[in-house]
């Protein structure tokens, strides 16, 4: 069992539950809120649909354990939410909802179109949707609901009294420092030799652009300071690709020549978010060196069905091959070449094995 805590519906919540506990059943039976309804279990549906830091997410593929220390809105939530009462009046007058039992999650991903795309096109709109399904209504009135609130005002929750700054204006404040790990996140375990010396491999570890170029997918945003870092880690996974925008904080130990990066990002296309933490070692190791990687993560939202133990192993090999190798090329003044976090045969190995399984082939 493990303790998690987290803010739901502006309320402090802690609990204990097991590592395979989703978020979905922790909400309706630990917390009675039963308004995220399961429909297929499998980040399909979107019937389970909340808003995880913000940002909708399935919560029937959401661990528990992972969102600890997030904060998370479910449709009861929305209830003094004078947009969410727009959209729930404009349901009702476009007969958008028959069952109902879609409903909650689709009034939540509505919610999220009309808060952040005011200016969108039906077509828009119908795409933002997709991750919704309703059995009942055809969708028509669903998309007049949605569209019908687009651009529309809704009375301000409350209000700062207007003012002024002549003078002395505060300093901006300092960027907030990633969100610390879930307790029971998973992680990997990975070594790689380098045939030069432990003195020359730390120093390409101390420039974090150096080992940005190192890293197959990612790109920085903005120059790094005080060990602040921004940029995109680019995935593909088969037919899916996903590029993963945030921050990151890196700590360097020089005399222990070890270091550790926390960050985390959020891929806008599917609303999937991940937190990690990397922590790595640089060490002598006879004539060549030694780098030991251990990476907690901690992944939610549509991508979140692909952080399987076997499928995130296998990639973490591939990335730590390549990584290993452009960081040789680099040592020895060789080009290092970009590329992309790709794995689309891990993809269709995946397929494959779940297709053998079915006709009792493995």
């Amino acid at each position: 069992m493990k303790s998690i805590a987290l803010t739901v519906n502006g309320e402090a919540v802690r609990g204990t539950v097991e590592p395979r506990t989703s978020l979905a059943d922790f909400l309706r039976e630990d917390l009675l809120l039963t308004g995220a309804h399961l429909g297929c279990e499998q980040g399909v549906c979107g019937a389970c649909t909340v808003m995880i830091d913000g940002a909708p997410a399935r919560s029937c593929i959401a661990l528990a354990v992972a969102c600890d220390g997030t904060e998370i809105r479910t449709i009861e939530g929305f209830d003094d939410d004078p947009r969410m009462a727009q959209l729930r009046a404009a349901f009702t007058k476009e007969h958008a909802l028959q069952c109902g039992y879609c409903t909650p999650g689709m009034l939540i991903s509505s919610h999220d179109i009309v808060s952040r795309l005011p200016d969108a096109d039906e077509a828009r709109v119908r795409e933002e949707l997709s991750g919704n399904l309703c059995r009942c209504t055809g969708y028509v009135g669903i998309v007049r609901a949605v569209r019908s609130c687009l651009g529309e005002t809704v009375p301000e929750v409350e209000k700062a009294p207007a003012f002024k700054v002549e003078r002395d204006m505060p300093a901006p404040a300092p960027a907030a420092p990633p969100a610390a790990m879930p307790s029971g996140a998973p992680e990997l375990l990975q070594s790689f030799t380098v045939a030069h010396r432990t003195d020359a491999v730390w120093a390409v570890f101390q420039d974090i652009e150096a080992v940005a170029t190192c890293m197959p997918g990612v790109s920085l945003t903005a120059k790094p300071t005080d060990g602040h870092v921004e940029g995109q880690v680019a995935i593909k996974l088969g037919p899916i690709a996903a590029a993963f925008a945030g921050t990151a904080q890196v700590t360097l130990d020089d005399t222990q020549r070890s270091g550790v990066i926390s960050g985390q990002g959020r891929d806008s296309g599917s609303g999937s978010s991940v937190r990690g933490e990397v922590t790595f070692t640089v060490v002598p190791f006879g004539a060549e060196t030694r780098v030991d990687v251990t990476v907690a993560y901690a992944l939610t939202g549509a991508l979140g069905q692909f952080a399987r133990g076997g499928i995130v192993n296998d990639l973490a090999s591939r990335l730590t091959a390549d990584f290993s190798a452009n960081l040789q090329a680099r040592l020895e003044g060789r080009a290092v070449e970009t590329t992309e976090i790709a794995g689309g045969s891990l993809f269709f190995n995946a397929l494959w094995s779940v297709i053998r399984r079915l006709f009792g082939r493995g």
